[in-house]
């Protein structure tokens, strides 16, 4: 029988999806690990996790975190910046910087053949950092040049400004960081922060082709690092009175945009509903917005719509740049296609359409091990399992075009929400 390569594949929708149960570790120091065994790759892949920015003070300076972690490897007690560099070179490893909205951390990327030799240096970061001043006034005359380039950069400005008036300016995800933030670092400063906040209710996620010995020397390894355990206090935030900010500028030729609020978290039944909304609305190449402003009105190269990921609450967005002198416009068309999917039936076509590209990419989520890991981290620290997924691929199959609707209406209200208009 000849292959006829002119025709695409039967699409075919699976009847469930399978997952590894994570291997749980808990170390001497009460430490969590979740090991993902991988034999089909010799890669190892280690994170650690930390709740420190729960643990930031109002009071804390901003960017104390920041310079603590991006310091780590520009020496230790036994080893020089350079050194530290040559060493992870010459064993094909990567250790990178782990921070978001509300975790920390430091994560390696090596391979079976040499974890032995890498993991004791990977270690000495967590312990043995010495943050020499010259790396630091280095580290922070970047940084402040850093700000400075971004002041004048529409789209940063704007998701600086997105994040000040949905959290607000107090709280630690919302601060704009100033230069004045970085000329008020000091080492000390990181030193604390390292010895006493940075190490606070850690977990590791491990993956990797590793037999129960090399388990075991990961265990002994991380086991006696000086960590703390707290009780994290979870903000609550609240959408407030329908608020805009603009800040125009002269000589802008284009104007960036951000329309967005706070939603429900991811253990909430209507969850899944408002994701498949946002989809549909903007969420692929697509979606309504793109076909409205991009393909039809031509009034920017791209406007998508996505869901912010939080522990207790996640949040909406809408994100584009467009020609400036349409910028109340295509703000004007944003709230006209939501209203649009709230009220008006929706096709048929474009129903299957949808429900085949969210079954598709959600299966392209777990094309790795790594991958695999990743995900099971996503949902573990908002106190889930690998549940959610298999809960998401049946709602894909099974969700019903009103309901989706509904829940829409529910959550994504004009009065809800923050509009930014930079340039």
């Amino acid at each position: 029988m000849t292959l006829d390569r002119s025709l695409a594949p039967p699409f075919k929708i699976p009847e469930q999806i399978d997952f590894p149960l994570p291997i749980k570790r808990t170390l001497q120091n009460g430490v969590h690990l979740y090991f993902i065994p991988t034999p089909e790759i010799d890669a190892v892949k280690l994170e650690i996790d930390t709740d420190s920015n729960k643990v930031m003070d109002i009071q804390e300076k901003k960017l104390t975190a920041y310079f603590t972690l991006h310091l780590l490897l520009e020496g230790t007690q036994a080893k020089s910046s350079s050194e530290l560099d040559e060493f992870f070179d010459t064993y094909a490893s990567e250790v990178d910087v782990v921070s978001n909205f509300e975790h920390n951390g430091l994560g390696l990327l090596t391979t079976k053949k040499h974890l032995s030799t890498v993991l004791p240096v990977f270690r000495e970061l967590m312990t043995k950092a010495i943050f020499p001043e010259k790396e630091l006034a280095k580290r922070k005359s970047q940084k402040a040049l850093s700000i400075s380039i971004q002041k004048e950069q529409n789209g940063s400005l704007a998701n600086n400004l997105f994040r000040k008036y949905l959290f607000g300016g107090d709280h630690p995800f919302g601060q704009i960081t100033e230069e004045d933030d970085v000329n008020a670092i000091q080492r000390d400063d990181l030193e604390y922060f390292y010895k006493n906040k940075l190490w606070v209710n850690p977990e590791v996620f491990l993956t990797g082709n590793l037999d129960d010995s090399e388990l075991e020397l990961i265990c002994k390894t991380l086991e006696d690092l000086p960590v703390k355990f707290l009780e994290s206090e979870h903000s609550e935030f609240k959408n407030i009175q329908n608020q805009r900010i603009e800040e125009r500028k002269e000589k802008s030729l284009q104007s960036s945009l951000r329309i967005g609020c706070h939603l429900i978290s991811k253990t909430h039944p209507d969850y899944f509903g408002l994701w498949v909304f946002n989809v549909i609305l903007g969420g692929y190449f697509g979606s309504r917005l793109i076909k409205n402003i991009r393909e039809d009105k031509g009034h920017t190269y791209g406007i998508h719509s996505s869901i912010g990921g939080l522990k207790n609450a996640d949040y909406w967005i809408v994100m584009a740049d467009v020609i400036k002198e349409h910028s109340d416009e295509v703000i004007a068309e944003v709230y006209h296609e939501i209203e649009k999917l709230q009220h008006e039936p929706i096709p048929e076509e474009e129903v299957e359409t949808v429900r085949n590209y969210l079954i598709g990419n959600l299966l392209s989520n777990f094309s790795s091990s790594f991958e695999l890991i990743s995900r099971f981290k996503s949902i573990h620290q908002v106190g889930l399992d690998f549940e959610f997924y298999k809960n998401q691929l049946e709602y894909i199959k099974n969700f019903r075009p009103e309901e989706i609707q509904a829940i829409g209406k529910k959550y994504l209200k004009r009065e809800n929400m923050v509009e930014i208009i930079v340039g």
